[in-house]
């Protein structure tokens, strides 16, 4: 194999083992909200803190997306956040 196609395959060996996963949502602690807002769309993350194998790790629950419609193109950055929350 050529020296190219030996780093593709390692970025692409990488790429599955940090791959994102879901965490099941445990009810009884605090969730994160992180919100993103463009001119193309609104995107978020729900994550939460869970203790995995004796580790304090951090991951997504849900993630959730759309398309801004043509009258929202007009907001501006806080007014697209806010949105989301509505």
């Amino acid at each position: 194999m050529t020296e190219e196609r030996v780093k593709a395959y390692e970025e692409f060996k990488n790429s599955l083992i940090n791959a994102p996963f879901l965490l099941m949502p445990d009810w009884k602690l605090p969730f994160k909200l992180y919100i993103y807002a463009c001119g193309e769309g609104l995107g978020a993350a729900l994550h939460q803190t869970q203790i995995i194998n004796d580790k304090s790790v951090e991951g997504p629950t849900c993630f959730i997306s759309r398309q801004i419609k043509p009258t929202e193109a007009r907001y501006g950055a806080s007014q697209m956040e806010c949105l989301f929350l509505v």
